[in-house]
């Protein structure tokens, strides 16, 4: 078994390496380019959606007020007619990227404070590079990827989105996994 204390300078070193690719991903790569395509009638609805005020947050439409009301022949029209949507509203007003990208470092640092987690309850001091890698490695692509499939099966996110966040979260985890074996305490 290792001490988590051990492991501070893998953990934060793998939020540091992960934090760095995923802004080349994001930013240099093309990758992500065409997840969210811009709407041919962005104006348009801006302009319809302006004067409702709709608060921050996240919302169905149609939503049933009950399991109940989800049986409803006006809840099965209203499905039928459509437009059916899940809609996230965010504070209008210029977006600052400082902030998410700090709460991006902080999730890959518990990322790694879990994968040192596991690893280190599983492995002792002294364990060999490819023992630390699976685990370390099997545990961030967990954190990293896995529950972004609930998104594409329950809220129809396009799965070419989840599948390429899933690979991004791929190559988090390999990177973190090659941190700590690497960094591993002998």
């Amino acid at each position: 078994m290792v001490e988590i204390q051990s492991l501070l300078l893998p953990i934060l070193l793998s939020g540091v390496f992960v934090f760095v690719l995923s802004s080349i991903i994001h930013m240099v790569t093309p990758w992500h380019k065409g997840d969210y395509p811009k709407l041919d009638a962005e104006d348009k609805v801006m302009d319809a959606l302006r004067p409702l005020a709709i608060p921050p947050g996240e919302y169905m439409v149609p939503r049933p007020a009950s399991m109940k009301d989800m049986k409803s022949p006006e809840f099965a029209e209203k499905m039928k007619k459509g437009p059916v949507f899940m809609l996230s509203m965010w504070k209008s007003g210029q977006q600052s990227m400082g902030g998410p990208m700090f709460l991006w470092f902080v999730y890959s640092l518990i990322v790694g404070v879990f994968a040192a987690y596991v690893a280190g309850r599983a492995l002792p001091v002294g364990a060999h590079y490819l023992a630390v890698f699976r685990f370390a490695g099997v545990t961030a692509f967990v954190g990293y990827s896995l529950a972004l499939w609930q998104m594409s099966i329950w809220y129809h996110r396009p799965w070419g989105i989840t599948i390429r966040a899933t690979v991004d979260g791929l190559l988090y985890a390999l990177l973190t996994a090659g941190t700590f074996g690497w960094l591993w305490p002998h």
